[in-house]
């Protein structure tokens, strides 16, 4: 398919190709589903490790868990900036800038660690 029009009836044809894949799917569903699924009781209610729910559905979530998984991400990304800098510090060109750059990087990220460290952040009981 070539020409002016060439692109757009590629495009016709894969829209056309995933609306039949789309009403194949769900016809095949219709066909193959049960004609009266089985509703034992209890299978509508909330599952909960086999105990039955108690309580409201609001619960109180303490803010430490998120300073841990905020943690965890800065650091992820740490590591994720020095291991392709590690690789080439070794390279010609790569100097005491990119020492430089790099302490600078790692001071920054220290200076959050010890921010949290001195605010108590990190301990988990209080």
């Amino acid at each position: 398919m070539t020409g002016y029009l060439g692109s757009y009836a590629t495009l016709g044809l894969l829209l056309l190709a995933s609306v039949l894949v789309f009403v194949g799917a769900f016809s095949a569903n219709r066909l193959l589903r049960p004609s009266r699924p089985a509703d034992p009781p209890g299978k509508r209610a909330s599952y909960e490790c086999g105990l039955d729910p108690v309580g409201s559905d609001w619960a109180q979530m303490q803010i430490r868990y998120y300073v841990y998984a905020y943690l965890y991400v800065l650091f992820a990304v740490e590591a994720v900036f020095l291991f392709p800098w590690a690789v080439v510090f070794d390279r010609p060109g790569f100097g005491v800038t990119t020492v430089v750059e790099m302490a600078i990087f790692v001071g920054v990220l220290a200076l959050g660690i010890l921010y949290a460290w001195r605010k108590n952040i990190l301990r988990w009981t209080r």
